[in-house]
Parts: C-alpha cells; sequence; structure tokens
C-alpha cells in the first residue's frame, strides 16, 4: 500500500500536497515525494527516503512552485525498505510525464520485456510503477497529436487496463495538459476525489482516501468507479470516463480491517462504522467459541486500529473496556517494518502498558488482525509481566494464510503465523490461554452492512482466491521468495554494498 494524492488548484498547491501526505503517512513510511508544474511549464521535484516530515524541508517547500502537482508516500511492495525507488517517476515523452502508483502489478516481468522488445523503452528499475509509467506514456505518444485531447487521455487509459494486471490506483501530471488520476478495473486499491471552492476558481484533489480532502476543506465528490478516470485539463475542466470493459468492484477488505484510517470513507463506505460492526460480531463469536468468556474481566484494544473494534465488543459482551497500552505515535507501524529483528525491537518502543489494567485480571486483548504474529506474540507476553491472570487474544479479521499480491508485502507463506496451524495452535505460539478468529462472512456482513450493493470482495489474504488472472503456484512460489526476511536481508546487505562502492568506501 502507498498513499497518493494529486491536486489541480488556482494558487499554489505544495503545502495542500504536503498536508495531504502527512494524513496519509500511514500508508507508508520508506520515502516520499512531490512533484509540482510552475506556470512556465518548469516541472519540480523533490523525494528521498524518510517520513514527509523528514524528506520536505522549508528549502525544499520554496522550490515546488505551481498550481498544479501530485505526492507520493512509499511502503515497498516487495524487497527491502531502504531501497531508492521513491515516487513519483518522470518520463520526458510525450510531454512530459510524472506518476504516483499506489497498488502492484502482477505482470511486471511480461511488462518490462513487452516494453523493451515491443515500445523500444528502457526501463531503469524493476518497479512496477515505472513499467505502468511507460505503457502510459507509449499510448498517449501513439495518438500522435502535438496537443491531446480528453478523448486520447482516456484512449490511453483504455489500453493500460488491456496491459496491466493486477491493483493500481494512480495519479500523474502531464506537463501543459493537466493532472490525470485511474483506478483499476476491480477498484482493488481506493481513490477518491473532491472539490473546494475558492476565489478565482475551483480547486480539485485526489487521493487514497477520503480524509486526505476533508483535511484540507475539500468536498468529497465520490470515488473513481472500477477502470475509471479523471483528468482536469489545464483549463481546469473536469473530464471523467470508465475505460475499461467488464469492470465491477471488488475492493480489498484489508483496506477496512487495518490499512485505512477511521475517519475515512471508502467507496461509499465509513471505515469507522464497519469496524464497529467488526467487534459487535466478534463479539457473538467470543461468546460462542471460547469457554469461559463470562471470565473476562476487561477488553483491552492493541493501538490504534483496533480501537472501534475493541469498544463495540466490549459493549456486546457487557465488559469493561480499558487502554492498558500508551503507544509512541513516533514509532512507525509494525506491520510494514522491512525484517524480524525491526519488528521485534521496536515492539516494545512502540507499546507500553498500564500496570494496574493487567494486574490479577482475565484480559482479553483485540487486534485488527494476526499476520507474522510477532507483535502479537510480544504483546501476550507484555500481558503476562504486568500481572495478567489469564490472557485471552481475539482478531477481528479471520486468519492470514494467503500472501498478498495486490500492494500489501504481507511476508512469505511460511512466515504467516497461520499458515498451516490451528486456531489451537496458532494460540500456543502466541502464548495465549484462547484465540478467537472472525469468520470471513462475518467481516464481509460488516461491511456489506455499510453498503449493499458490492459483488465481491479481494479477499485473498484469507481465502487464497485472486480476483485477477494469472495468480498460479509457479507466480506465488516467485513472489514467496522475494519476500521472504532472509531475501530482504540480502537485498539489504547488496543496497549498502552498492551506496558504498558509489561513494568511494
Amino acid at each position: 500500500m502507498c498513499g497518493i494524492v494529486g491536486m489541480y488548484g488556482v494558487e499554489a498547491v505544495n503545502q495542500a500536497l504536503y498536508d495531504a501526505l502527512t494524513v496519509l503517512q500511514h500508508r507508508g513510511q520508506d520515502a516520499a515525494g512531490i512533484m509540482t508544474e510552475d506556470n512556465d511549464g518548469h516541472l519540480h521535484l523533490r523525494k528521498d527516503n524518510g517520513l514527509v516530515r523528514d524528506v520536505f524541508r522549508t528549502r525544499h517547500m520554496r522550490n515546488l512552485t505551481g498550481n498544479i502537482g501530485i505526492g507520493h508516500c512509499r511502503y515497498p511492495t516487495a524487497g527491502s525498505a531502504s531501497s531508492a525507488e521513491a515516487q513519483p517517476f518522470y518520463v520526458n515523452s510525450p510531454y512530459g510525464i510524472s506518476l504516483a502508483h499506489n497498488g502492484n502489478l502482477t505482470n511486471t516481468v511480461e511488462l518490462l520485456d513487452d516494453l523493451y522488445r515491443s515500445d523500444l523503452r528502457h526501463i531503469n528499475t524493476s518497479s512496477d510503477s515505472e513499467a505502468l509509467l511507460n505503457v502510459l506514456a507509449h499510448h498517449l505518444q501513439g495518438a500522435g497529436k502535438l496537443i491531446p485531447e480528453p478523448d486520447d487521455f482516456f484512449e490511453a487509459v483504455t489500453e493500460v487496463h488491456r496491459r496491466c494486471k493486477g491493483a493500481y490506483a494512480v495519479v500523474a501530471l502531464v506537463s501543459g495538459h493537466g493532472m490525470l488520476a485511474f483506478r483499476d478495473p476491480n477498484g482493488i486499491r481506493p481513490l477518491v476525489y473532491g472539490k473546494r471552492e475558492v476565489e478565482g476558481g475551483t480547486d480539485y484533489m485526489v487521493a487514497s482516501e477520503s480524509v486526505a480532502l476533508s483535511t484540507a476543506g475539500f468536498e468529497l465528490i465520490r470515488d473513481l468507479e472500477p477502470g475509471e478516470a479523471l483528468l482536469v485539463d489545464k483549463t481546469g475542466q473536469l473530464h471523467t470516463r470508465v475505460c475499461a470493459v467488464d469492470a465491477e468492484l471488488t475492493p480489498c477488505l484489508f483496506e477496512f480491517v487495518y490499512l485505512s484510517r477511521p475517519d475515512s470513507v471508502i467507496d461509499g463506505i465509513s471505515v469507522y462504522d464497519a469496524r464497529l460492526n467488526m467487534g459487535r460480531k466478534l463479539a457473538k463469536t467470543i461468546l460462542e467459541q471460547l469457554p469461559d468468556a463470562d471470565q473476562i474481566d476487561v477488553v483491552i484494544p492493541i493501538p490504534d486500529t483496533s480501537r472501534p473494534i475493541a469498544l463495540e465488543t466490549a459493549r456486546t459482551m457487557g465488559i469493561d473496556y480499558r487502554e492498558g497500552f500508551v503507544k509512541n505515535r513516533y514509532i512507525g507501524r509494525t506491520f510494514i517494518m522491512p525484517g524480524q529483528t525491526e519488528r521485534k525491537k521496536s515492539v516494545r518502543q512502540k507499546l507500553n502498558p498500564v500496570r494496574h489494567e493487567f494486574e490479577g485480571r482475565n484480559v482479553l486483548l483485540v487486534d485488527d488482525s494476526i499476520v507474522r504474529g510477532t507483535t502479537s506474540r510480544q504483546i501476550v507476553e507484555l500481558a503476562r509481566e504486568n500481572g495478567a491472570r489469564k490472557v485471552y487474544f481475539a482478531s477481528a479479521a479471520p486468519p492470514v494464510r494467503f500472501p498478498n499480491v495486490y500492494g500489501i508485502d504481507m511476508p512469505s507463506r511460511s512466515e504467516l503465523i497461520a499458515h498451516d496451524r490451528t486456531t489451537a495452535e496458532i494460540a500456543e505460539q502466541l502464548g495465549a490461554d484462547g484465540l478467537v478468529y472472525q469468520t470471513l462472512d462475518d467481516l464481509k456482513d460488516s461491511v456489506l452492512e455499510c453498503r449493499r450493493d458490492i459483488k465481491g470482495f479481494d479477499a485473498s489474504v484469507f481465502d487464497g482466491h485472486y480476483v485477477t488472472p494469472g495468480i498460479d503456484l509457479d507466480y506465488l512460489a516467485q513472489l514467496d521468495a522475494r519476500r521472504n526476511d532472509s531475501a530482504k536481508q540480502s537485498s539489504d546487505d547488496e543496497g549498502e554494498e552498492q551506496l558504498a562502492i558509489r561513494n568511494g568506501v
């Protein structure tokens, strides 16, 4: 997952783009970047590894002039988090196009070969985002026009949909011609847009989550539909068109469980309301499955994502809700840290227990999900160290048994704690006295209660069913080899060696 934002404004957009990236920071903590275009057609870029607040200093913001621009905060979907592949990416022909992408293409290898052999384009990295940019550029160039019309952009996006497989939400800045955004035909990754009336005209913003719009005073218009493209041309006129055949909304279910902020609205669904529903249904499952559920004294959330879930779980069960962990807000999300060693180290730095909420009590810990189990195991240990008599654990999501191929860097399948283990075996691994998982049907219903017309979800991490073609055992095996922690460590070492060589060390 990554965070993306694009803006066409009446005045300078640099501050609004920066502010949007700060509220999308939870979607990626590896790198950040902004590209703007000034009134003279000059492009200005700042990108680097690090958090948004660290990448952009006053001197950088002053250079990011112009009333149109795009931004990106990166979360690596394969390999090491020390990668220098910060976005936006840029290609100079045609027109000069910069692009930011959230998601993951599943046919990148084939695309890179095709781009070289058929499109005669040299790709400088192995990034699927750069491949996607060059596919878009190739088909815009094919229009052969000095001044392209909206139809030319939409036809180029149609070709992107034809050639690119997987998940992608995209914003692009086309120099001299406007801002383009589009979403994959399954709508797996989110993308919304809105407007803000100001003196002199209308500002438009496109972003991964509605919270980026609302905090900047934009009115949320709607989500882009699956396969839809949006163009704000150089005169500030808005154009939209669905550019994919057989498009059907199958959003990522994990967005509602974990990825998105609770104050966001995605595909017309309040993330907060969906999580309240998860908590209510989880409580009923706990009462059905946990023999000594009536002995639980207190429900404690694992901050922050699970708070509304745990709150409703406690209310439904008629048990006290307590904040038993204080979170250090200057530590990143442990789920998206690159290696097992760093994750283990960060948990105790990130969460500090309030001892008297645990001491002598039977405690129910509620989390949004359990992926590797590293964090969950240490949290159970913390609860016991602080005097808990018994520690039960509940997950608002079903067991995560399969890798994600659509932009979430879940570990290799063998590193998932639920891989080839029963619930009882997982509980033993965690050191918990009992473990309850939400059922997949209840998780889906929690979201569907907020919007009934969605026909399906990407729930592949839970059920192994991938909504796009071409995901077979061979593909998953190759993915597994790239994602395991030993491969990432090797990538880290190689990156450090190359950096040393370049610096003459």
